[in-house]
């Protein structure tokens, strides 16, 4: 590993301060803070769910993980390393999806692999992508005193 200067130390943070931003605003549904952590021409691969730039990638969440839907997605255990103004991180992802209405969720865990790039707006994310080591899904009515109550979206549910 490189020396840590305190110039490689501040891009190390805020490289972290980046994905930590791209998954809060996923969670809160904050959709133009979400796209300003991306470069225009970002791709992403969820396991196997591809897409080739920010349009797609940030419209499909919008659509399919916004309203009606609780997510909270955590990262641990970074692994970054910096080449000039290129930057490539490893992150172990903990995640769950909630989704009220149909008593459904799931709880998964990944490795995540980044790519980011320095611009004038400071680091921004320009691939994206995780393989899951596993995903665990249950039917909320299955557990009859299941209660869900999203404090965020206003929306809550009984299974």
């Amino acid at each position: 590993m490189d020396e840590l200067t305190p110039a490689l130390l501040v891009d190390l943070e805020a490289i972290k301060q980046l994905k930590y931003r791209y998954l809060r605003t996923l969670d809160t549904k904050d959709w133009d803070a979400f796209e300003a952590c991306f470069t225009p021409d970002v791709t992403a691969d969820y396991a196997g769910l591809d897409f080739a730039d920010r349009a797609a990638l940030v419209d499909y969440m919008r659509t399919n993980l916004g309203a009606g839907l609780i997510t909270e997605h955590q990262v641990h255990h970074p692994e970054i390393t910096i080449d000039g103004a290129r930057a490539h991180g490893r992150w172990y992802l903990r995640d769950r999806v909630l989704v009220p209405a149909m008593n459904y969720l799931l709880e998964g865990a990944a490795f995540y692999e980044d790519d980011y790039v320095r611009t004038d707006d400071g680091w921004r994310v320009s691939h994206t992508g995780y393989r899951r080591t596993y995903e665990l899904t249950l039917d909320l009515a299955d557990w009859p005193s299941a209660k869900v109550a999203d404090t965020w979206g206003a929306s809550s549910s009984e299974g």
